[in-house]
């Protein structure tokens, strides 16, 4: 009997804990992609719809450049920090990460300068900038988490945000600079964010020691993050090629439409990473409790249910709102709203079963799995863009997240063996019988009556969890004032 009831203390201490951290990362997630929400209404009314493309395509092509350029040194410095408890280790790591930062992007900006010479790049230095910006961004935030600092890394993620909302209002509206301005936007204010932050903490200059001997710990890191790369090129191919096929086959101003109803799309994506951050922290450091096993399955079905109701509500308020959120010449990308959304929630459930591979610190085994769905991926670009334009990419990249969270979830059993609950038929049939009337419907009402009543069912399927989590808030209330 104590056994049980300590148990249980501790499956109600976690989950406090993983609640919190979701808390943590949603403050330092959510500004940035609010942002970039807000944006599009501005954008799409300053911008026309072919430099609105150009612009998504670049940034698509930073994204596939990111992972090289930075060594997939986010994973690693995050991976190694995260389970660090010497000081002197800290600034090994630390240092090799800035070491490879400065060397990385020298090379880059050298190539650049090459490729300047001997070819014609529209915007070639705004990119470059961009990139820059998003490489050390993104490496020098996940430092600070690894280091501990949440707030640090939070408080990167609303000045960036702000940043890009205030210099944007700026640049491309009073100013007029067009996409110009988007990519001056973005570069200025991810890096002033960093600077500032950096100058009030002081975490890298204090943890960085240029002449400490990092050489044995940058193997192990390296070691770690190499395998990551070919993978992070088939992740692009598969999460991110869409932008080329359909500037190729369909044209930019399509992409530029299509680019539209991703911005909006990242809702769900943010809100995943907002998960994903929280569930890596909770699942490197919960690996190894003897009760592994159901925890980690009690998490994947809330998920489940939890992403059912995000991707309801979204997607008919989107609907609702959708009008006067973008001009006239962008409104053709509500008809991508729905399927992208289910598209972001199946990513979501395959990027849960990441975690085995990372706590494992079994980096080589992310391989198979992603090449194999990058390969059905352009296959199926190849076979359905033509026939069926924009959506033959939606129906693609469905199809591909389906063929990885299979095949992930036979391969996780050797980390450890999840099971689903059989009331999560439900969700999945909710989900998919509410594109009917999404598509169907012309009327506000039946939307809203739609969206309520599938999202109270649902809630209402897992109404004994919420109040069990209730209850331990409850309780740890009580107890805290005692």
């Amino acid at each position: 009997m104590p056994t049980t009831r300590n148990s249980d203390i501790q499956a109600s201490s976690r989950s406090s804990k993983f609640i919190k951290d979701i808390g943590v990362y949603a403050i330092g997630n959510i500004g940035s992609k609010l942002i970039t929400f807000l944006m599009v209404p501005l954008y799409t009314h300053f911008v026309p719809t072919s430099d609105f493309g150009y612009y998504d395509l670049c940034f698509t092509v930073c994204l596939l450049l990111i992972p090289f350029v930075t060594l997939q040194l986010r994973d690693g410095a995050f991976r190694f920090l995260l389970d660090c408890d010497e000081e002197t280790e800290r600034q090994r790591i630390v240092t090799f990460v800035s070491r490879s930062m400065l060397c990385t992007l020298s090379i880059t900006a050298l190539i650049a300068v090459v490729l300047a010479v001997f070819t014609h790049i529209h915007y070639l230095g705004y990119i470059l900038g961009l990139l820059i910006a998003i490489s050390l961004q993104e490496v020098y935030s996940q430092v600070f988490r690894g280091l501990g600092n949440n707030r640090a890394f939070v408080t990167v993620g609303i000045l960036s945000a702000l940043g890009i909302g205030v210099f944007s209002v700026v640049f491309v509206v009073g100013l007029g600079w067009g996409i110009k301005g988007i990519f001056l936007a973005n570069i200025v204010a991810r890096l002033l964010a960093l600077v500032i932050v950096e100058l009030q903490v002081r975490l890298i200059s204090r943890h960085t020691r240029w002449h400490i001997d990092a050489r044995e710990v940058g193997r192990d890191i390296i070691r770690y993050t190499l395998p990551l790369l070919p993978g992070s090129l088939c992740w692009w191919l598969t999460g991110s090629s869409d932008r080329l096929f359909i500037s190729h086959f369909l044209g930019l101003d399509a992409n530029g439409v299509y680019a539209v109803a991703i911005r909006f799309t990242g809702i769900i994506t943010t809100l995943a990473i907002i998960f994903y951050q929280a569930w890596q922290e909770t699942a490197i450091l919960q690996y190894h409790s003897p009760d592994r096993n159901r925890f980690f399955s009690k998490m994947l079905n809330s998920y489940i249910f939890l992403l059912s109701i995000l991707l309801i509500g979204y997607s008919f308020l989107l609907k609702v709102c959708y009008g006067w959120l973008v001009a006239e010449e962008y409104r053709e990308s509500l008809n991508y709203i729905y399927p992208l959304g289910l598209s972001a929630v199946i990513f979501a459930i395959a990027a849960f079963f990441d975690m085995g591979y990372q706590c494992a610190k079994d980096t080589p085994r992310t391989l198979p799995a992603i090449v194999l769905s990058a390969i059905v991926n352009l296959i199926f670009n190849f076979a359905l863009i033509k026939p069926l334009g924009v959506y033959g990419v939606i129906v693609t990249q469905i199809i591909t997240y389906i063929v990885l969270v299979v095949y992930r979830w036979h391969d996780m059993k050797r980390y450890f063996v999840l099971r689903l609950d059989k009331r999560i038929l439900l969700p999945v049939a909710l989900v998919l019988a509410c594109a009917i009337p999404f598509y169907l419907s012309k009327n506000i009402l039946i939307d809203v009556a739609v969206m309520v009543i599938a999202i109270a069912v649902i809630t209402w399927t897992i109404r004994s969890e919420l109040l069990d989590l209730w209850h331990s808030k409850i309780a740890k209330t009580h107890d805290a004032t005692k």
